[in-house]
């Protein structure tokens, strides 16, 4: 049986969140990170490029799962999903971008940072979650805190924000954390200056140091 992706996402354990200017440059960066153990990243549509990235992702790394992030309105889920968006992220959760996620059959993971966002986010079916911004918003101590009295409902969490190699141990080792968001595997201008090399040996760090770390 295939794993879900959701399963995906939490066997990776680290999933890169990057900024892409370049189709091309998003293919490699795939084929770079998946070379060096991860085999996944949130692609935000911040950029102009995102979405032919996420297509042409898709088409020449096939194996590779690729999501969109920074979802913030409808007509950026359907333009996700058009371009072969395996999942979609949220910064924050409303009904209306969970119901289109829904509708498209998107697998989604929307954020939340207090109990009511959460409750309401399980409500309306999500049982992944994005914790973000993690470090401002209280960081791991805070997720420790609010995750016990959730657990019956099987809430877990993607922290994201503010997560480097000095405090990456302090939030897998939660046991409801699924993965961590993570902008310092592959910076914007790393990616534009084509310093694939620097990002594979940050990727492989990131790999051994979550290794103890299981899902």
């Amino acid at each position: 049986m295939s794993l879900s992706v959701m399963e995906r996402l939490a066997a990776a354990r680290i999933v890169p969140v990057v900024e892409i200017e370049d189709a091309a440059q998003g293919v490699e960066l795939a084929r770079t990170l998946l070379a060096a153990g991860l085999p996944t990243m949130e692609v935000t549509l911040r950029t102009p490029a995102a979405l032919d990235a996420i297509r042409a992702i898709r088409d020449e790394v096939p194996t590779f799962l690729v999501g969109a992030g920074t979802l913030l309105t409808t007509v950026q889920i359907d333009a996700a999903v058009a371009a072969g968006a395996q999942f979609g992220v949220a910064p924050g959760f409303t009904t209306t971008l969970s119901g289109a996620a829904a509708a498209s059959g998107l697998p989604f993971v929307p954020g939340a940072v207090t109990a009511s966002e959460m409750l309401a986010a399980a409500e309306n079916g999500h049982t992944y979650l994005k914790f973000f911004p993690a470090e401002l918003s209280g960081g791991a101590a805070a997720l420790a805190a609010l995750a016990p009295p959730l657990a019956a409902l099987g809430i877990r969490f993607m922290p994201t924000g503010g997560i480097r190699p000095s405090n990456l141990a302090s939030y897998l080792s939660l046991p409801s954390v699924f993965a961590i968001g993570g902008t310092w595997i592959a910076p914007r201008d790393q990616i534009t200056n084509g310093q694939f090399t620097i990002i594979a040996e940050t990727t492989r760090k990131a790999v051994a140091a979550a290794s103890a770390f299981v899902a």
